[in-house]
C-alpha cells in the first residue's frame, strides 16, 4: 500500500513538472534570492571602481 501512495505522489510531481519534489521549494527560494541580488542597485562608488578597473586592464595587456 505504501508503494502505491509513493508512486502516486511521484506521478503527480512528474505531471506537474516538479521533478525536484521537496527540494523544489529550496530551488524557488534560491532563484528568488538570486533575482533580488541581480536587480539590486550598484552603489556609485563601486561602479566607479569597476570602471577604473576596466580602463586599467587594457593598459596592462599592452605592457
Amino acid at each position: 500500500m505504501t508503494k502505491n501512495i509513493t508512486a502516486g505522489a511521484d506521478r503527480r510531481r512528474a505531471a506537474s513538472g516538479d521533478l525536484l519534489g521537496p527540494n523544489s521549494e529550496i530551488g524557488r527560494k534560491l532563484k528568488q534570492y538570486y533575482d533580488e541580488l541581480v536587480s539590486d542597485h550598484v552603489p556609485d562608488r563601486f561602479a566607479q571602481l569597476l570602471s577604473q578597473l576596466e580602463q586599467a586592464e587594457p593598459a596592462q595587456k599592452k605592457d
